[in-house]
């Protein structure tokens, strides 16, 4: 059977999520590690969005088949207790073949949490980037306005990234703050490598009065990385989210 599963880890002492050849510590190797010894059976696992190193999963999803008889609550107890304490299983459940925890989402979200206060933070150095100059929200969300909608990103995507089309759709990008953080919310129909770190990056940017508002357009319209923003720093980037249609019958939190 197809089995689906929601996934939570602190990413600071990953390597991203992908298997890594070097050896170096990735989620997927101990997400794998972990259902294999339950499965009694080597497990592959598929994941609905690849991270960076260092970037942390709210609502990571992923799938994997397996000829193993085990109730859901066993799947989830008997895995997270073999997963270290930076990585969870939040649920599990029953798919058709025809799901895929990539290819059958429609929707990602990602969020990005500033630390924007004069002093570091001992508590925040790994889940969001400290910024110690003032940021402007309302001029940051100003220049996110612009970004909403189907554009071709290829000045917002790493230069390396490799997916064939840099047109995405952004259905939301927000900017607000509470307190001493200073939150960017965005929702897509799919990302491109790096694409949610160089949008917070012109946005920081803005945000600190170094560009005017209308410099994310302009960025956009150049269609060329190489005229782009500064990529900002991984720890402050979290996966929160990625919806699929009802027919699939995942909890409510993966919901399109």
């Amino acid at each position: 059977m197809r089995l689906a599963m929601g996934v939570e880890y602190d990413g600071s002492a990953y390597h991203g999520w992908q298997l890594q050849k070097s050896g170096v510590r990735s989620v997927q190797q101990e997400i794998e590690q972990a259902l294999s010894t339950v499965a009694a059976h080597p497990v592959r696992v598929f994941c609905a969005g690849r991270t960076d190193t260092g970037v942390h999963g709210e609502g990571q999803v992923i799938h994997f088949d397996t000829p193993a008889i085990r109730s859901m609550r066993g799947w989830v107890l008997g895995t997270n207790v073999n997963l270290p304490d930076d990585v969870n299983i939040n649920w599990v459940q029953e798919v058709s073949d025809e799901f895929h925890a990539r290819f059958s989402a429609t929707s990602r979200s990602y969020r990005y949490v500033i630390l924007n206060r004069p002093t570091r933070s001992a508590i925040w150095r790994d889940r969001a980037v400290w910024i110690h100059h003032a940021l402007d929200e309302t001029l940051m969300q100003r220049a996110a306005d612009h970004l909403v909608g189907t554009h071709d990103f290829s000045s917002y995507r790493a230069i390396g990234c490799q997916a064939k089309s840099p047109v995405r759709t952004i259905s939301r990008l927000t900017v607000s703050r509470n307190e001493d953080r200073v939150i960017i919310e965005v929702s897509a129909n799919a990302f491109l490598h790096h694409m949610v770190r160089n949008i917070a990056g012109v946005l920081i940017t803005i945000g600190r009065g170094e560009e005017p508002v209308d410099w994310s357009m302009e960025v956009l319209n150049h269609r060329d990385r190489t005229l782009g923003g500064v990529t900002a720093p991984p720890q402050g980037l979290y996966l929160v989210h990625v919806g699929y249609p009802d027919t699939f019958e995942l909890p409510a939190g993966s919901k399109a």
